[in-house]
């Protein structure tokens, strides 16, 4: 039998930090993996984990129609030559140009749609045409897993996915044996504020900025730091010279990026991600939750489902600094006590509801239905 198992995603950083699980346990369970990624400087980490790594390059943010044929192209000779049993897509090219080459090629495709972000919020040609290529490439799926509930019901109700092969997971997961709770710092009177994202206006970095300066004008001990990529391909993304002005005025510390955030974890008192734009279910809060740290974020779509507003932290509005400014300092007026309970409660709420297990057991059952000939 076929056990050949292709996983395509937009970066080997993406699958190195985020499908290590699914990959050691897709193997570990008898399959073949491959794994089909733009090279970066985290493609020499993928042997490790008992897949072999077949670079494609892929233009993840250009629009450019000769560059995106020439991708839909790539996708086809990959899955020619491979002829895997099953193809799972992640990320918005690998879901639209790989499940269009694997259903020409009458393979099965498993979809994971990580938050439909801002253009889905949008109605001008550019949202119009996304929605378009996602209604042609998911039509065939064999199963389509969102994060939240909303994308589900988006997609569905649009008639862009089929209601009997959508699916939920809780994200992507979080490694509960990894990401272990610990005690807050309490550093004498010092509140430690940490946001981790790409450094994307998008992810509400602008807003994150403006807060800090807010709260220092009441308490000048807290501390605000922001640890992710400068830089990345992205219309949004933030200059590595808006950081320098940004570090240098004294609010906020840019701490660079770290291949294991949890020593920055274990540091913070709070975590935050004032994103504004619809997220699938961001790890970031997820992993912070797990340490056992109180999390602020958005209403957003994605972000609002981590966070029990008042008891596992605090939710503040999109877009809106005073809102979140507000937010940090219900945080600092906490004592430690009520600080480390709510984290407490907070890895609580990932141990019932966020687990990775959940999320490999679902694909694993879900690889095997296909295989077996049944859907899930």
């Amino acid at each position: 039998m076929n056990r050949k198992v292709v996983i395509a995603i937009n970066t080997a950083w993406n699958l190195v930090n985020f499908r290590a699980g699914l990959i050691r346990a897709l193997v570990a369970s008898g399959y073949e993996v491959v794994a089909v990624a733009p090279p970066d400087e985290y493609a020499g980490r993928l042997d490790a984990l008992g897949c072999r790594y077949s670079p494609l390059p892929m233009d993840n943010k250009g629009t450019h129609p000769g560059r995106d044929l020439l991708l839909l192209w790539r996708f086809f000779c990959l899955l020619r030559n491979e002829r895997p049993a099953v193809f799972l897509g992640y990320t918005v090219k690998p879901n639209v140009y790989g499940s269009l080459a694997a259903h020409a090629l009458n393979i099965p495709v498993i979809n994971n749609i990580a938050g439909l972000g801002v253009v889905f919020a949008k109605d001008n040609w550019l949202a119009r045409l996304v929605r378009g290529l996602y209604r042609l490439a998911l039509a065939r799926s064999a199963r389509v897993f969102f994060q939240n509930p909303d994308d589900l019901e988006q997609l569905v109700t649009s008639r862009v996915v089929r209601r009997e092969v959508a699916g939920r997971v809780p994200g992507s997961g979080v490694n509960l044996e990894r990401f272990e709770i610990t005690a807050l710092p309490c550093v004498g009177e010092e509140v430690r504020f940490l946001l981790v994202a790409r450094m994307l206006w998008d992810k509400g970095v602008g807003e994150y900025v403006e807060a800090a300066r807010i709260v220092k004008r009441r308490f000048a001990n807290a501390d605000f730091c922001l640890l992710g990529f400068l830089d990345v391909q992205n219309p949004t993304a933030i200059s590595r010279e808006q950081m320098s002005i940004w570090t240098a005025e004294g609010f906020v510390r840019y701490l660079g990026v770290s291949d294991d955030v949890r020593k920055e974890i274990a540091e913070a008192d709070c975590v935050v991600l004032p994103s504004f734009y619809r997220e699938g279910i961001p790890r970031s809060l997820l992993e912070a939750a797990a340490m056992g740290r109180p999390i602020i974020t958005t209403d957003a779509v994605g972000c609002k489902e981590v966070v029990e507003d008042g008891v596992t932290g605090f939710l503040c509005q999109r877009q809106n600094a005073e809102s979140l400014a507000e937010a940090m300092l219900k945080i600092i007026e906490l004592s430690p006590a009520t600080r480390q309970e709510m984290g407490r409660r907070g890895r609580l709420k990932v141990e019932g509801e966020f687990d990775e297990k959940t999320v490999i057991g679902r694909y694993l059952e879900t690889v095997s239905a296909i295989l077996g000939g049944v859907r899930s």
